[in-house]
C-alpha cells in the first residue's frame, strides 16, 4: 500500500529510500561518488511505480466489468 496518493512508495520502500539518501550526503560530503546508490534509487522507483500502476490497471479492468 502506497504512503499516499501522491507517490508509489510502500512504507518499507520509503525508510529505504530515506536511508539511501542520507548515505548519499555522507558520501558526496566526503568527496566520494554516489553513483551506486542513485542507481539503488532509481531501480526501487521503478519497482514501485510498475507496482502501483498494475494495481491501477486492475483496479480500472474490475470498474469495467460491472
Amino acid at each position: 500500500m502506497a504512503i499516499s496518493d501522491k507517490d508509489p512508495y510502500n512504507a518499507r520502500e520509503t525508510a529505504r529510500v530515506l536511508l539511501l539518501a542520507a548515505r548519499a550526503v555522507r558520501r558526496e560530503a566526503r568527496g566520494k561518488s554516489i553513483r551506486g546508490i542513485e542507481k539503488q534509487l532509481v531501480r526501487i522507483r521503478e519497482d514501485a511505480q510498475e507496482r502501483e500502476d498494475a494495481r491501477a490497471a486492475a483496479r480500472r479492468k474490475a470498474r469495467g466489468k460491472r
